[in-house]
């Protein structure tokens, strides 16, 4: 147990100190914590960061999962509805045009073979749900039209994302329908039940809430593993299905938060950038840099003319493009599992990982230094009035 304790230690050592990176560089704190565990991989080595260690991966597997759920609770089905066509407009703009861009520049650039080439254009495709949540939450534009409908864009994206990973790789099997349907039936089931059973049984120090919703989480993430899918996916249509729930519970979202950010995300996203191989990459950055400049040049050639024509201000406009420009949790997700497939080898596998981190890292600089939309920053004052309103005791029959 010494070795485990210590390496806790180091990852806690190394998030605190993202997030104070984080403050004195006025960025976000998954960015800060991506580049921590870029230096750290590089100076330590992943064998000795205990990387590989399979409670390291269970707790950056739960932090992806729960970081997920709460993005999708985020989503006000009342602004999706009154802001769907642009959304889904961003999103499917966002999605295509950087699979196709960069499958061609794989295929008659790099030079690779079909295959890898269109696992290439799926890995670019992304938007990092993770990284703009992360980044929505630090600015408060998770509250705001504004933020609710970028994340419901960067839904539409990932999911085509997903679709296309599934139809052009893997397989289609009875345990793939058996897990759809199993979707389907939780989506069914549980806006039922859930506000049901937190009624009845939640405002307790024991937190059942918080337990119940873990449990159909990892429970349907071990279901998606089982049927060769992701368990980030149903853990986004989970939050989207629970939105007008857990959405609405403030309490409850607050320590979910806490859970999420104060302990699970920072191995998430350590672990994310100590992956990165920063020697191949020096040897034979190319691939890396054409990756990473297709997917950024056709994400802003595609989504930026879009949010004009919905008549964003340009500066509101370039955010959003740049947000949707980041990748990440299904990008690295597609690239493992075109490596784990043998459909891109050791060296290509290194490339779009490195393209894909990249890309959750520098458009969100950019964007955050000098297209920030502050017009939707929240004032202090109503930030403060949310917090104490938090943190207030419920009125009688309510929940504490």
């Amino acid at each position: 147990m010494t070795e485990i304790w210590t390496l806790a230690a180091l990852w806690l050592g190394l998030a605190l100190l993202a997030g104070l990176a984080s403050i004195w560089l006025r960025v976000a704190t998954a960015l800060s914590e991506i580049l921590l565990g870029i230096a750290a991989g590089a100076a330590l080595g992943t064998l000795a960061m205990g990387v590989d260690q399979e409670w390291v991966k269970f707790l950056a597997g739960a932090g992806a999962i729960v970081l997920t759920f709460l993005a999708g609770a985020e989503l006000d089905p009342a602004v999706f509805r009154r802001k769907w066509k642009e959304a889904t407009a961003i999103g499917l703009v966002s999605f295509f045009a950087p699979f196709l861009g960069c499958a061609a520049a794989a295929r008659w650039l790099l030079g690779w073979d079909p295959a890898a080439s269109w696992l290439a254009g799926v890995a670019m495709s992304t938007t990092s749900v993770a990284v703009v949540y992360a980044v929505m939450i630090e600015f408060g534009f998770n509250t705001t039209d504004y933020g609710k409908t970028v994340l419901a864009a960067c839904f539409i994206t990932d999911l085509g994302t997903v679709v296309a990973l599934g139809l052009i790789f893997a397989p289609f099997t009875l345990k793939t329908l058996l897990f759809v349907g199993a979707l389907m039936a939780a989506a069914l089931v549980l806006p039922w039940l859930t506000p049901r059973f937190f009624k009845r049984y939640g405002g307790r120090a024991s937190e059942l809430e918080a337990k119940y919703l873990l449990l159909v989480l990892f429970s349907l993430g071990a279901l998606a593993g089982w049927a060769d899918s992701e368990a980030v996916l149903p853990a986004y249509v989970l939050g989207m299905i629970l939105a007008a729930t857990v959405g609405k519970d403030h309490v409850l979202i607050r320590r979910l938060r806490t859970l999420c950010f104060g302990l699970l995300t920072p191995f998430y996203f350590v672990r994310a950038g100590s992956l990165v191989s920063v020697p191949a990459l020096v040897a034979a950055p190319g691939a890396f840099i054409l990756m990473l400049v297709v997917k950024v040049l056709t994400k802003i050639t595609g989504v930026y003319p879009v949010t004009q024509v919905f008549r964003s201000p340009r500066n509101e406009g370039m955010y959003t493009t740049l947000l949707m420009s980041t990748g990440l949790t299904f990008g690295t997700i597609s690239a493992l599992f075109g490596f784990s497939h043998n459909v891109v080898d050791q060296a290509q596998y290194s490339s779009l990982v490195a393209a894909v981190i990249a890309s959750a890292v520098i458009p969100t600089l950019i964007a955050n230094a000098w297209f920030l939309p502050k017009h939707h920053v929240p004032k202090a004052e109503a930030v403060e009035v949310e917090e104490a309103g938090a943190a207030a005791p419920p009125a009688p029959g309510r929940r504490h």
